[in-house]
């Protein structure tokens, strides 16, 4: 199959400023007020794999699942049998759930933040990630949310804009996906799009990240990673094809959760979305505060 693609040149862009920029400045806003939400990724400030059994909770020193200060000294018990969650109040916290006071509670996997358990600020909220189960906690007074000095970006460059020809794969292909816990998650792929920067062609394989196959979300990594962008890779999402042709703007490539917090289990780009060239567009590499 012959490769088509249509790259915008800087006229183009210029043609198109008004309308584009102010979309890129929204997508852009929007992003930022994602990460600073008081449940956004800069007030995770843990997160604690559960073992069998009994797991205490609490500002204690001698609690397993150590939580800032401010919390009650001994929140509670989280118990895990059969990769099911209950919790259990200890008599002398003030628990909450979903707003109302709860002294035990079955959490739900499904529910995030919305099932957590909530005290003195502080949320636990269950995920699982393969056969481990663990609690996520959010703090809104986390030093890195505090200390947040912004985001950076490349100059917005047209030749960044690409119009990708999309090859479908016969049916939906799985893609074993390794992420930051050394596991491989499968991932349903539609296909892979090919495009050109300066010239020069690369093929790229995306996925769909959730089972309502909105867009496609592109997990790649290019040489910039090795000096300018975060060294795990970058995110990309577009919207689906049309017409055989993918949208792929790389101005809107951004940093992964692992980038803003050491509690996020952040997939890693494939071998095959590695790609040999710099691609000095979209977000710049983040440094925590120290």
């Amino acid at each position: 199959m012959r490769l088509i693609v249509v790259a915008l040149t800087l006229s183009a862009l210029s043609a198109q400023a008004p309308a584009y920029r102010a979309a890129l400045e929204k997508y852009r806003h929007d992003r930022l007020e994602e990460l600073t939400a008081p449940n956004g990724w800069l007030a995770v400030r843990g997160l604690f794999w559960l073992h069998d059994g009994d797991n205490a909770a609490g500002s204690d020193l001698s609690s397993e699942i150590r939580l800032p200060a401010l919390a009650p000294k001994r929140l509670g018990v989280f118990t895990l049998k059969d990769r099911a969650v209950s919790f259990t109040a200890d008599p002398a916290a003030a628990v909450t759930s979903a707003g109302k006071p709860v002294t035990t509670l079955t959490l739900d996997p499904r529910g995030g933040e919305q099932s957590a358990i909530v005290a003195a600020g502080v949320s636990l909220f269950m995920i699982r990630r393969g056969e481990k189960v663990g609690l996520r906690m959010l703090d809104p007074d986390s030093p890195q949310r505090r200390g947040f000095a912004g985001l950076k970006y490349f100059p917005v460059t047209a030749a960044y804009h690409v119009q990708a020809a999309f090859t479908p794969y016969d049916k939906p292909k799985q893609v074993p996906v390794p992420n930051v816990l050394g596991q491989l998650v499968s991932m349903e792929s539609p296909g892979y799009v090919e495009f050109k920067i300066k010239g020069q062609a690369y093929r790229l394989e995306p996925v769909y990240e959730t089972s309502r196959r909105e867009d496609l979300f592109f997990i790649f990594k290019d040489l910039t990673s090795k000096t300018d962008t975060y060294e795990g890779g970058r995110f990309l999402h577009t919207p689906l094809p049309q017409n055989g042709v993918v949208d792929l703007d790389f101005n809107r490539a951004y940093n992964p959760p692992c980038a803003f917090t050491e509690f996020a289990t952040c997939p890693l780009p494939t071998k095959e979305n590695q790609l040999d060239v710099r691609i000095p567009a979209g977000e710049r590499r983040f440094h925590l505060p120290k």
